[in-house]
């Protein structure tokens, strides 16, 4: 009777141990296309990422560089101050979207031009997103609009 309790009990440690295994493999796998990484213009010009990469790139809209092409296609700079990469966008733009002013961009860098699938944009006149302010402040340039 005892060894019947303690084979019971061995057989439900190892079916939890396999369950568990099999269900972090599962959210790990899972996981792997929704992660994006942040990366400032300084970061992608120095260790460019692969073309099938996804990833999210932030700083200021480049002033003068904002040019509307033919239909939804917009092309415009972002910059960290340190570095300035060419971005591409098809799409509609947020309504807060301005040049001198703070995005996140998620899409490719592809052939020197980062294609942006998505494009985010400070949502009032005071916020932009930590990443942005994090990179802006590496490389000297950021401003406190609170002026603190």
């Amino acid at each position: 009777m005892r060894s019947l309790k303690k084979t019971r009990r061995i057989q439900v440690i190892a079916l939890a141990t396999v369950a568990l295994i099999i269900s972090t493999a599962l959210i790990g796998y899972a996981m792997r296309d929704g992660i994006n990484f942040f990366r400032s213009p300084v970061q992608v010009l120095a260790e460019p990422p692969q073309p099938t990469e996804v990833f999210r790139i932030g700083g200021l809209v480049a002033e003068g560089s904002l040019k509307r092409g033919q239909g939804e296609t917009i092309h415009f700079e972002v910059t960290d101050g340190g570095a300035t990469i060419p971005v591409m966008f098809t799409g509609v733009l947020p309504d807060l979207f301005e040049e001198n002013q703070g995005m996140v961009g998620t899409g490719r860098y592809v052939n020197g031009v980062f294609e942006a699938s998505e494009i985010l944009a400070k949502h009032d006149e005071t916020y932009m997103p930590k990443e942005v302010v994090d990179a802006l402040k590496e490389q000297g340039i950021y401003q406190d609009p609170n002026g603190s």
